[in-house]
């Protein structure tokens, strides 16, 4: 043996290997086919939305519904601003009649806001908060408040417009006599997006 130090042997570079990139672009390929042909069965299968019609329900008792509504509120609903799935609250009892004092606070300001006094004979003030309960529950809109901070009959629904916007309703009583009772009908767009 010799004292002579062992000499490492020189650097080399490392080994070259080539990893091939056709087994991602094989699985890639794979799913752009897949894609298109899922779009293709789409597209050929495709009826759009189907908008089934819907009908109001009756609603048996209690005061009779007028054919005409849109005759007594006439002033709120004069407005192009309501969206068609919220004029289903134009709604009055027979034998209601527009008082004076009919009122569209912000109209042309932003959101929509129109009261009207009406008047309805023979009916009391009970009867004609049912009315409203009923009918209005029937054509989708959901009470969620009754009776005024006053004690006053009244009763206050809410629903989502088409305009991308809740609606809220109000039906109170102002007055009420053993033959006729004074309300006033309100229907505001409210701030708050759907």
């Amino acid at each position: 043996m010799s004292d002579v130090p062992e000499v490492p042997p020189a650097p080399r570079p490392p080994l070259t290997t080539t990893t091939s990139l056709w087994p991602a672009g094989l699985i890639l390929g794979l799913a752009v086919v897949m894609l298109g042909v899922f779009m293709l069965v789409d597209f050929a299968t495709n009826k759009g939305v189907v908008t089934v019609p819907t009908t109001i329900p009756t609603v048996v008792g209690g005061l009779p519904l007028d054919a005409k509504p849109g005759a007594a509120l006439q002033y709120c609903l004069q407005s192009e601003e309501v969206p068609r799935n919220i004029d289903s609250a134009f709604i009055v009892p027979e034998e209601t009649v527009p008082r004076p004092g009919a009122n569209t606070p912000d109209l042309g300001a932003g959101e929509y806001d129109c009261y009207e006094p009406m008047a309805t004979t023979g009916a009391s003030s009970g009867a004609l908060i049912k009315f409203f309960d009923t009918q209005l529950e029937a054509r989708g809109w959901s009470l969620f408040s009754k009776g005024a901070s006053n004690g006053d009959p009244q009763s206050l629904f809410q629903k989502a417009g088409s305009d991308g916007f809740y609606w809220e309703l109000g039906v109170t009583v102002n007055k009420s006599t053993a033959s006729r009772v004074d309300w006033t009908f309100t229907i505001y767009q409210n701030s708050d997006t759907v």
